[in-house]
């Protein structure tokens, strides 16, 4: 399997070195292969067609295959773990041998799963540019709980020397942006970004609707901010009784008959359509120094759908959502529902609210609206 494994990648770098005519090139490095991760999803993978369409070859070094994804995530499973990190460490390897035949290595969060920066140090010797992205408060004490155990070999400090490292910083918002400063001053914002033409709202107009849904969706490591909001969804349920409904998409694994709610698997190939059975989209956080760097992507994929949302008034939350106008903003549970109850009472000003929702997210938070800051960003690198 090792033979094979790195004549893969053989294969790979002369195919690279075959390029008849010179074209920058950028090598990705990140965790999860493509379409897995919504931080590298919307991050960066959105725009792969537009940087080739500009003269850029791109390549995505990734550790975590389809086949190992559900065992690296699940309590457990120490040897098969142990295994996953050891082919990890030779893929890193290779990427440190190869890395000085592109022009520019851009690392998204990490470049390996433990505390240690080695193998980004040993690219950085190399004569390329180091572009390092990241979109939450990484810098906190942060693992899932199928990895708790392991959770020593963590170390969020590494967040910091990746960031004095790097030629250039690209952070999701402006909390991240000012911690990344104290550390680089070539730092840039570029949000996180939904594809318009891709999250369209499907109307099932045939189908009879009796029920507002109200829906939430996300990731296992994420299932806890929804939990926050299970106490005011309760007293939501006491009040109209069967005229709603609660959906959890992303933890299959969720349930709380509390409120009626069984989770559903994230699907690829149903993702639009299950996102377009939603009528009113929640976003719930704690206040704590984690959720204030995140990059709002959950109510961002409800607004670019018209489906009008209600989010805690924390973090980058605060500069997307117009209270009111695009969304409603709410913090304590009387908030929630009263403003969830003016939504759920009418479809004029769900209607209202999400076609202004979608109207903020194709001018700011589209990749449409940020593709051309992004290419910018590395055309500028090379020029230096």
């Amino acid at each position: 399997m090792q033979t094979v494994y790195l004549h893969f990648y053989f294969y790979e770098f002369v195919e690279l070195n075959l390029t008849e005519t010179y074209m920058p090139r950028i090598l990705f490095i990140a965790a999860h292969r493509p379409n897995r991760s919504p931080s590298q999803r919307f991050r960066f993978e959105q725009y792969f067609s537009f940087l080739r369409q500009n003269g850029y070859v791109y390549f995505l070094s990734y550790l975590i295959s389809e086949k190992n994804d559900q065992l690296f995530y699940k309590p457990g499973s120490f040897h098969s773990k142990l295994y996953i990190f050891f082919r990890s460490a030779l893929k890193r390897r290779f990427d440190v041998w190869r890395c000085s035949k592109f022009d520019i290595v851009f690392i998204q969060r990490e470049a390996f799963m433990t505390g240690s920066t080695y193998f980004a140090r040993q690219m950085r010797k190399k004569n390329v540019k180091f572009v390092y992205d990241f979109d939450d408060a990484i810098w906190h004490f942060d693992v899932s709980e199928g990895n708790k155990n392991l959770g020593w070999l963590k170390n969020p400090g590494k967040t910091v020397k990746l960031i004095s490292m790097a030629d250039v910083v690209i952070a999701g918002n402006k909390y991240l942006a000012d911690y990344a400063k104290h550390h680089n001053e070539n730092v840039i914002i570029i949000p996180t970004t939904i594809d318009t033409d891709y999250h369209r709202k499907i109307n099932f107009s045939n189908t009879p609707k009796n029920k507002i849904c109200i829906g939430w969706t996300g990731s296992i490591t994420t299932i806890k901010h929804f939990e926050h909001a299970v106490p005011l969804l309760k007293k939501l349920k006491d009040k109209y009784q069967n005229k709603i409904e609660i959906k959890v998409i992303g933890d299959v694994n969720y349930t709380n008959e509390s409120i009626g709610v069984k989770g559903i698997e994230w699907n690829s190939e149903t993702e639009i359509e299950d996102l377009s059975t939603i009528d009113i989209g929640i976003m719930p956080l704690p206040n704590d120094e984690w959720t204030k760097g995140k990059c709002g992507l959950k109510g961002l994929s409800y607004m670019a759908m018209e489906i009008p949302s209600v989010m805690s008034p924390v973090g980058v939350n605060t500069e997307i959502i117009q209270d009111g106008i695009n969304g409603f903003l709410a913090d304590t549970d009387e908030e929630w529902i009263a403003k969830l109850s003016l939504l759920i009472e009418s479809q004029e000003l769900r209607e209202k609210i999400g076609k202004e929702a979608r109207k903020t997210v194709i001018e700011k938070y589209s990749v449409e609206s940020q593709q051309q800051r992004y290419l910018d960003c590395f055309n500028a690198l090379l020029k230096r």
